[in-house]
């Protein structure tokens, strides 16, 4: 089969995708109590990008085969799985050495896959596991806090949107940050309270004075770098900061020590297999069907901009790159 090969880590991308290639790789096959699923379209997500640059905290032996996340279809079981899953679709989250969501074909156990709803679109499906489940896991987190208002960075991209629709069913308001004053329009124009450009020579002060007149107590924050440290400071007394991205690739930085001695400011990571690892089955099969339900009714969707056959695999990721709040980028097999 085909399959999109990683040869090198290197924090500069460019050299990454000349070193990268479609390679002929053995087909794997369903080990006990796994299937085998014929892999219909897989996005290119933030954590790609890091993962290919050896950033992430996923780092496979070399060659490996690129992408964490996809959707399909099951086309075989191994000994012990029920053969009725045969011709199910499903969305899948896969990270282990050997294998990847940008290919033809997939071997998955249990835990890195759920059959999802045969009228959600493939599209919708194969972006279902990491930008829903993450805002929802972040909503959870601020609604079980009791914040009452949260400050939000990279408000225009997928976790972002979906971060506003959650919280504004737990009556959580929202301070959402962007980066260009078209997006600050284009928030707006969706319905959004609340936006700031961060471009601004006063975003500072703006940031300052709305977070103390809406009493915000939590920031949920893709970026870090220097804004992780903005967050921080703006923040009332006992606030805290979620961060689960690093979009700008820089560590944190500019946080108050003094907000962190006297004012009981924190700042911690998360990540959505530790969130996972925390549910029990019958507590993530209710959030996954919620999901699916606001995905199939049409209230929640991601927004796609292109998709590319496996062999585009570098014009896909220069277009992302280029432009990754317009939406993803799928890899159609």
């Amino acid at each position: 089969m085909k399959a999109v090969q990683l040869n090198q880590y290197n924090g500069n991308l460019l050299r990454v995708l000349a070193a990268m290639r479609l390679a002929e790789v053995p087909m794997p096959q369903p080990a006990a109590n796994q299937v085998l699923v014929r892999v219909e379209a897989s996005p290119i997500n933030p954590s790609d990008l890091a993962f290919l640059r050896g950033g992430y905290n996923v780092r496979k032996p070399l060659p490996a085969i690129a992408g964490f996340e996809g959707a399909g279809i099951i086309v075989s079981t191994g000994e012990g799985s029920n053969k009725n899953l045969i011709g199910k679709r499903v969305t899948f989250y896969v990270n282990d050495d050997r294998q990847g969501a940008w290919t033809e074909y997939v071997t998955l156990s249990d835990q890195d896959y759920f059959v999802v709803d045969k009228d959600m679109p493939m599209e919708q499906v194969a972006c279902l596991f990491i930008n829903p489940f993450t805002a929802w896991a972040l909503v959870e987190l601020a609604q079980k806090g009791g914040h009452k208002t949260i400050i939000q960075s990279a408000a225009n991209g997928q976790v972002g949107k979906f971060i506003r629709h959650f919280a504004q069913s737990h009556n959580i308001e929202v301070i959402n940050l962007v980066r260009k004053p078209a997006q600050v329009e284009e928030l707006k124009n969706e319905g959004a309270k609340y936006v700031l450009n961060s471009g601004e020579d006063n975003f500072d002060e703006q940031l300052r004075a709305l977070a103390s007149e809406l009493k915000a107590t939590a920031a949920i924050d893709a970026v870090g770098g220097g804004l992780s440290g903005k967050l921080f400071n703006a923040l009332a007394d006992n606030g805290e900061v979620i961060v689960y991205g690093g979009l700008s690739g820089q560590p944190l930085s500019g946080f108050d020590t003094l907000g962190a001695i006297f004012r009981n400011k924190t700042v911690c990571g998360f990540n959505l297999n530790g969130w996972m690892s925390e549910k029990s089955s019958a507590e993530f099969d209710k959030v996954s069907q919620t999901l699916q339900s606001l995905f199939t009714s049409g209230k929640l969707t991601t927004q796609i901009q292109a998709s590319f056959p496996l062999d585009g695999f570098v014009d896909g990721i220069r277009q992302y790159i280029s432009s990754m709040s317009a939406g993803k980028i799928l890899l159609r097999p």
